[in-house]
């Protein structure tokens, strides 16, 4: 279970988005919040190249009093704040490692306003370096903007039949304890592919039939036995489809799911990234809040190649121009 939780803020309303899901979290795990803002010194370089010391301590100030403020709108949570300076994404994925976060709430954008990308870049060099589980919230969702108390009324939890996709199980059973919330297990039986030049004969499209119908029996014993293992009623539905991908995500459209579970490998077990496609996908298109639980302790998951070359040529950023930790309590 997640008993430390990272939840980082650059002063933006966009960002704050996650506020309402860190209280809900952190209560249902019984885990503590650490608030961080990260300030970057090359905002306050001159064209000289020279440190204004009066700008950058007029805004090292506005940052302590905000920590200070999100902490008192947290104030029914136990919550740390932390005030670093560095690269905001290379900073917090250092600071997160060095903390042993079990998990980080971002926004999807913050500062820098919406844009046609899912997640801003920040986010997204967050979310495939920080190793660890994630919470990722749609920025751009109004209808979860400025409310202070975020209760879960539809958890979506697409499973697989894989142990690995299990893995969330605990955490959804955390998320609903509360008597209202409804938990849908689901799962997709695709058509077999059968590629050929020329269309299926009656006994090729029969064939690709029967095993649909053997998997989709399959499916419903195996989600009846998944939902004997959670604490309260769960419903499960089991959809049959071509493309596996377009239909969770049409699924979670439909359900109108406020947030969707998943855990970061499934079936696969492709375990040299971070993620396997649905994730990814859900990254890249999803709607709605998404929970990621990371299977994999980070020393098991590989470095990209990029990572290994800026390494080699001494241009990676991990610890450029070093982290600090201007300010913490």
């Amino acid at each position: 279970m997640f008993k430390r939780i990272l939840l980082p803020l650059d002063g933006s309303l966009l960002a704050e988005c996650v506020l309402p899901h860190a209280r809900a979290m952190a209560r249902a795990m019984e885990a503590e919040i650490i608030v961080t803002h990260v300030l970057e010194q090359e905002n306050e370089v001159s064209r000289e190249g020279q440190l204004d010391p009066l700008a950058w301590h007029l805004r090292k100030a506005e940052a302590e009093t905000y920590l200070d403020e999100v902490r008192g709108r947290l104030a029914d949570t136990p919550v740390q704040v932390a005030l670093l300076q560095g690269s905001a994404a290379t900073t917090l994925v250092e600071f997160a490692q060095e903390r042993e976060v079990d998990l980080i709430i971002l926004s999807s954008h913050g500062s820098s306003g919406l844009s046609g990308w899912n997640v801003g870049s920040v986010a997204q060099k967050i979310i495939y370096r920080a190793k660890t589980s994630l919470m990722i919230v749609p920025a751009y969702r109004e209808e979860e903007m400025g409310v202070e108390e975020m209760e879960y009324r539809h958890l979506l939890v697409p499973l697989d039949g894989s142990q690995r996709a299990e893995n969330v199980l605990p955490f959804v059973n955390a998320l609903s304890r509360d008597e209202d919330t409804e938990t849908t297990l689901l799962h997709v039986c695709v058509r077999p592919e059968m590629p050929r030049r020329s269309p299926l004969t009656p006994e090729e499209a029969a064939l690709a039939d029967q095993v649909m119908e053997s998997n989709r029996v399959e499916a419903q014993r195996y989600l009846e036995e998944v939902r004997a293992q959670l604490d309260r009623p769960a419903e499960y539905r089991v959809v049959q489809e071509d493309d596996l991908i377009a239909a969770l995500h049409q699924q979670a459209e439909s359900l109108s799911c406020d947030l969707v579970v998943l855990s970061a490998h499934g079936y696969s077990g492709d375990t040299h990234r971070p993620f396997g496609s649905v994730v990814t996908s859900f990254i890249a298109y999803g709607s709605q809040p998404l929970l990621i639980v990371q299977d994999l302790p980070s020393v098991e998951i590989d470095r990209t190649r990029a990572e290994e070359i800026a390494e080699q040529t001494g241009k990676s950023d991990s610890g450029k121009g070093g982290r600090t930790t201007i300010h913490a309590s």
